[in-house]
């Protein structure tokens, strides 16, 4: 009888085992995150943190995916897992073939099915490069441009838009608001670079998915996602970095944590930043980039001082942190529930281009000009539930609800000058998505959803005299508003044949504002109290995948995208300089943009990769500011100034055309090098009839790697370089702006080139340790990117060190 027991318990034990697969690199560590699915029978598992993840579900699959970022993806039957002994090693995909994508569809998909371009930026890559902010993350990408207006900044440009023409979303639901700006943004540094998982960037217009906003590209961060055990035992994770960078005395300090049985899961993060005022490189460093003054108060009266140390940008220093948490249940292998809330925070930090604008006469135009706290909080609920029968009118269905509150302020005062003014923001969002798939046949996958949004915008403008307190009168930024949407899409896949590949989609949006102007009239003379702006549009896609071979890759693709006028755009009051003011516009329409683009990727031998792109965009009925008038007066008197009075419009095209070109050569095993080369031209309308360069479009920019890899070893040297833009070819805006930019020799503003070299280094001490270095910009070349209002860092030492449970 015991003996007959232990035969029983034994082969119990090895049916346990033989549930559970093994994933691991070339070097024999675990992989986590590694997803192992099949349409088959329509399961999705991941493995955890020491690479296991449990099988039973897959046991009759035919078709079973094993794919993770950067590796080769491998498709295997359950009976061949058997015959590995169920383990499995991942090669490196040197040349990211079978990567997978969410962002075209909202669905993850194999990109070689996917007609526009995505790039996808590892964790791997992230760790090696250890980007201080998201803004940073993006740039490490080679074909996201940055502008920074200061330190606590960071505005993507991308094929010749930036701002409210690009969309951003964090797990899935959109971060634009109602009072996204055409000017500079940095909503995107509220992310924690520590916290994403994955960074896809969908280049072009994204609208029939994303709705408006998405007309240059899209950034889709995917955070930390809780993982469930496996197995019957408890599972626990964990990661912790501490990091220092000298250009800006950085204290970074991070960890997160994950528990989690077979029904609940859980992840945990927290980061701290503390960034010190930032020094810039003193080698070929224009003039017009230091700063040789500093503003004091000093008995009662703003007072100028010479700067001594002219390279160090004073004040930009600033804090932050940020938490996540997220919660997640599954019932069973159909049904699952995921919590996620989100908060960031920063401390005030200056407006460094404005402290850095003097008038005709050299003095100071400011003596304060802060960003208050910026805050944002995200609750996001999502329902996924697989229809593993195949009936019915879809196979997979996600509902997302989500509230997201965005808080920031504007805080200044003019030099010598009283009146200290806050102007305060605070916008409540909420959302729904309803996003199904279905396969309707082994060609044919359809993909489509309903989208439901509600932003309300509260504005409070107020000031005090700083002789003695007292408040004082100003106008609000904003009205009381709220900004309403709903819209449906459908896109449907289809596999022609092997080779050939078709998508297109279709969306329709139906867009409502309504603002609340009575607070104004005490104030300005408008001829209303309130307005109500009904906006819809309709837009669509259609594109082709072919690949003649396993070498190529063709596709193409012509989009439609387009932009609704939100709060900013209709109600926004400030001046943009001294004697120019914006006031509101309740007539405004959405504007259109219509893309075409082409890509061409070919592998030569084992050894190179090129790939090419082109790209062309019109944009029509373009919302861009022009000379205005309220109740008959061109003129207003705004901040104790009589001003010439402004407002967007549609009443402007505009174009873009580019290319980008990406090289990878595999040198030898474990040496290779990435190029990657970014080139946008951009005209856009005067209110003359006349054109000028787009404000938007950066110059030439790009970045080349050499990285030699081992079993323990990640080093990298880079460069990444940018082309000037000449006083004749600058933006006639930007013009405007001289303070931001180098003079040439005529005296005329102009953004110079410039280039940086930079070396990093990784290094696994052992499976749960390890240090991570580097030196950015090594010759301390004195630069700014194109329309910045702070220098970049000059020399910086980064020393990092990781640990993981």
């Amino acid at each position: 009888m015991k003996f007959i027991f232990l035969v029983a318990f034994l082969c119990a034990g090895f049916s346990v085992y033989a549930q559970e697969v093994k994933i691991v690199d070339e070097r024999n560590q675990p992989l986590e995150m590694v997803e192992l699915r099949s349409k088959q029978i329509k399961v999705s598992l991941f493995t955890d943190a020491q690479g296991k993840v449990n099988i039973q579900s897959l046991k009759n699959a035919k078709d079973i995916q094993i794919i993770l970022f950067g590796y080769q993806t491998k498709t295997l039957s359950y009976r061949e897992l058997e015959q590995e002994q169920f383990q499995i090693r991942l090669s490196e995909d040197v040349f990211a073939q079978d990567e997978f994508v969410v962002s075209a569809t909202r669905w993850k998909q194999s990109k070689r099915n996917v007609p526009n371009k995505i790039t996808s930026i590892s964790p791997k890559e992230v760790a090696l490069q250890n980007p201080q902010t998201t803004a940073d993350l993006l740039a490490t990408s080679g074909e996201v441009f940055i502008q920074k207006s200061q330190q606590g900044g960071g505005s993507p440009m991308i094929r010749g838009f930036a701002t409210n023409r690009l969309l951003y979303t964090v797990d899935g639901v959109r971060m634009n608001n109602a009072i996204f700006r055409g000017g500079n943004i940095q909503n995107v540094i509220s992310l924690d670079p520590f916290a994403i998982e994955n960074t896809e960037i969908f280049f072009g217009p994204g609208s029939v998915v994303y709705g408006s906003d998405a007309i240059g590209g899209v950034m889709a961060f995917q955070t930390l996602s809780p993982r469930f055990s496996e197995g019957d035992s408890i599972l626990f994770s964990g990661n912790a970095v501490v990091r220092h960078a000298t250009a800006n005395n950085e204290l970074t300090g991070h960890g997160n944590f994950a528990i989690a049985n077979t029904n609940w899961a859980s992840v945990s993060s927290f980061s701290y930043h503390r960034f010190g005022d930032l020094r810039m490189g003193e080698n070929n460093t224009p003039q017009d980039y230091r700063k040789p003054f500093l503003v004091e108060r000093i008995n009662d009266q703003d007072t100028v001082l010479e700067n001594p140390d002219p390279y160090l940008q004073d004040p930009t220093g600033y804090d932050q942190f940020n938490v996540m948490q997220k919660v997640s249940y599954q019932s069973n292998a159909n049904w699952s529930i995921d919590y996620g809330f989100h908060y960031s925070e920063t401390s005030e930090y200056s407006r460094f281009d404005r402290l850095m604008e003097r008038d005709n006469n050299g003095t100071p135009r400011s003596a304060v000009w802060n960003y208050g706290p910026q805050i944002w909080m995200m609750h996001n609920l999502r329902f996924d539930h697989k229809n593993v029968s195949g009936k019915g009118f879809y196979d997979d269905l996600n509902i997302r609800l989500a509230y997201q509150y965005f808080e920031e302020s504007r805080i200044d005062r003019r030099f010598n000058h009283h009146r200290l003014r806050t102007q305060l923001e605070q916008l409540d969002a909420y959302s729904l998505n309803v996003d199904f798939e279905k396969e309707l046949n082994a060609r044919n996958q359809l993909f489509y959803g309903l989208e439901g949004l509600r932003n309300d915008v509260r504005s409070e403008g107020t000031a005090i005299d700083i002789r003695d307190n007292t408040p004082m009168t100003v106008s609000n930024r904003y009205p009381q508003a709220n900004w309403n949407s709903v819209a449906a899409y459908v896109n449907n896949q289809f596999a022609w044949t092997e080779k050939l590949r078709l998508q297109g989609g279709v969306r329709y949006s139906q867009f409502l504002i309504d603002a609340d102007f009575s607070e104004h009239l005490a104030l300005f003379p408008f001829d209303f109290a309130d307005s109500r702006v009904h906006n819809n549009a309709l837009n669509g896609s259609i594109g082709v995948v072919y690949m003649p071979t396993k070498k190529w890759f063709l596709s193409s693709n012509i989009s439609t995208g387009f932009r609704a006028p939100n709060v900013d755009d209709v109600g926004k009051i400030f001046d943009f300089q001294v004697g120019d003011v914006t006031v509101p516009n309740t007539n405004l329409g959405a504007e259109y943009a219509y893309n075409f683009e082409a890509t061409a990727s070919r592998i030569f031998g084992q050894k190179v990769k090129l790939d090419v792109t082109g790209f062309y965009t019109y944009l029509d009925n373009a919302i861009v500011r022009r000379t205005f008038q309220i109740a008959g007066q061109d003129s207003i008197l705004y901040d104790g100034v009589m001003s010439q009075v402004f407002a967007l419009q549609n009443a402007a095209f505009a174009e873009v055309y580019g290319f980008n070109v990406n090289l990878e050569w595999k040198i030898m095993k474990n040496l290779s090098l990435n190029s990657r080369f970014n080139y946008q031209l951009g005209i856009e309308e005067m209110e003359d009839g006349s054109q000028t360069r787009s404000r938007h479009a950066a110059p030439w920019f790009g970045v080349t790697r050499i990285t030699y890899a081992t079993k323990k070893l990640d080093l990298q040297l880079y460069a990444m370089y940018s082309g000037a833009i000449s006083a004749e070819n600058l933006n006639e805006e930007e013009r405007q702006k001289p303070f931001l930019y180098a003079r040439d020799e005529n005296g005329h503003p102009y953004s110079p080139s410039w280039y940086t070299l930079n070396f990093k280094v990784m290094y696994a001490v052992s499976n749960r340790f390890s240090i991570s270095a580097g030196i950015e910009n090594i010759t301390d070349q004195g630069y700014r990117t194109y329309s910045s209002g702070i220098a970049a860092s000059g020399r910086n030492f980064i020393v990092s060190l990781r640990g993981r449970l």
